[in-house]
């Protein structure tokens, strides 16, 4: 593993290209926060260096984007490189930084025990006292409390949704571990988008987290065990292709090391750009901003595919983002072990998404959307966020997007104007055993 690593990091020529690109060179100017000072401090470890409490502060500040790797001209693999250094710093730090790392995965890539706590955060968001308690809890608490949304209704999804008109495919969709509880009405504009572009869709009901939060914090052996279970579910399902609808999950899954999975899993907009769209789509007047989110653009290198099917909407004016290939500070859960980094960070996206003049942003990461919103709210404007998704949803079903005010939190939601789709996703023959659109209602 070492050899492989010291070749990986001897591609690298120093020409400083990554330099520009690294956020977090971005926001310090020091060598050892960019790429090229990560990559250099890695090879002196590999070299029987001891791994200092400096340069273990240098790699847990690294956010993992990738922005240097779509950068490099040598096409150097950064995150191998990161990846292991991750590893060898998970288990440092003080005290305090270990119980957090621990309250948090021993959390989040566990549906059921986030659900466990919404009845908590509930309370707290109504009564108003989770802003203040935000403020005296530890850093990456007070992070969470502050970014947290309010905790959705579940939408039970069927596991399987019949596809509308004649089948074009059958695919596996991921529902997600933070994206299952907090926004499960994008899991269900995903399984009615696919099935109005005629899709089966299977949901198996046993899986669960894919391991991308694990993998992307150095805990590798928790990650493949997430990995092994999530190859296993959806092999049994028998489908032709694996959609995922959110960046992260979809980055990781296309690196497990069952190549033959590997490469049928698709990010949502991928895949429909490649099927090709029949749905007819209604307008959509709105004014928005599309957000790339880093494990879309640098890690997956999809850029225009979300970009086609969003100008495919009537009257959705789509408007770029000034520097949008830089990181707004989500990066999986960095904005709560390293909050401040990832508040300037979210504090420049918000800027840029102002200066936009859009009411609308749209992203396909649920944890983009909360940083940008979170940052938007710190400055007190509010803006509508949605995903990918949802927003072809509205468009297919001819409805429009209002902006769903909980409280100080803003979600854009899909208002229902025609009567006529009350009775439209009633699905064909079969749907009655397979499960229609209809049971799907946002």
């Amino acid at each position: 593993m070492s050899e492989d690593l010291r070749a990986v990091a001897k591609d690298c020529v120093h020409c400083g290209f990554c330099l520009p690109a690294c956020p977090t060179y971005q926001l310090w100017g020091e060598e050892t926060d960019s790429p090229r000072g990560r990559i250099h401090l890695i090879t002196q470890v590999l070299d029987g260096a001891p791994l200092t409490d400096a340069a273990a502060s240098h790699f847990d500040r690294c956010l993992g984007c990738m922005a240097c790797m779509t950068a490099c001209p040598s096409g150097v693999q950064y995150d191998q490189l990161i990846e292991a250094a991750r590893e060898w710093t998970a288990t440092e730090g003080t005290t305090r930084e270990r119980l957090t790392r621990a309250a948090i995965f021993s959390v989040f890539p566990y549906p059921r025990r986030m659900r466990v706590l919404t009845a908590p955060l509930r309370m707290l968001q109504r009564t108003g006292l989770d802003s203040r308690l935000a403020e005296r809890l530890p850093a990456a608490m007070g992070s969470a409390l502050r970014l947290a949304p309010r905790p959705a209704k579940a939408v039970r999804m069927p596991e399987r949704i019949a596809a509308r008109g004649q089948r074009r495919a059958v695919v596996g969709m991921l529902t997600g571990c933070v994206q299952s509880v907090f926004f499960p009405r994008v899991n269900a504009a995903t399984a009615r988008v696919l099935a109005s572009e005629g899709c089966d869709v299977i949901v198996p009901r046993e899986q669960g987290c894919c391991g991308a939060l694990s993998l992307h914090s150095g805990r590798r052996g928790e990650a493949e065990k997430f990995q092994e279970r999530t190859i296993e579910v959806f092999s049994r399902a028998g489908v032709d292709a694996v959609v995922v609808n959110s960046a992260g999950c979809g980055s990781a899954m296309k690196e497990y090391a069952d190549a033959g999975f590997a490469g049928r899993v698709r990010d949502l907009s991928e895949f429909l750009v490649e099927l090709g769209p029949v749905a007819t789509r209604h307008p959509l007047p709105a004014v928005a901003a599309y957000h790339d989110a880093c494990h879309l653009l640098h890690a997956q290198r999809i850029s225009s595919q979300p970009r086609t099917l969003l100008r495919g909407v009537p009257e959705l004016e789509i408007r770029e983002l000034p520097d949008a290939g830089t990181c707004c500070g989500s990066a999986g859960v960095y904005n709560l072990l390293q909050p401040s980094a990832a508040a300037e960070l979210g504090a420049r996206k918000a800027d840029a998404v102002q200066a936009s003049g859009a009411s609308l942003l749209i992203s396909a990461n649920p944890g983009c959307s909360l940083q940008i919103a979170a940052s938007m709210r710190a400055r007190g404007e509010q803006i509508r966020v949605a995903h990918t998704a949802e927003v072809l949803d509205a468009s297919i079903r001819g409805v429009r997007l209002l902006s769903h005010r909980d409280g100080h939190r803003g979600r854009a939601v899909a208002h229902r104007t025609d009567a006529r789709h009350h009775r439209a996703g009633r699905g064909q023959a079969g749907d009655r055993r397979d499960g229609g659109t209809d049971r799907l209602r946002g």
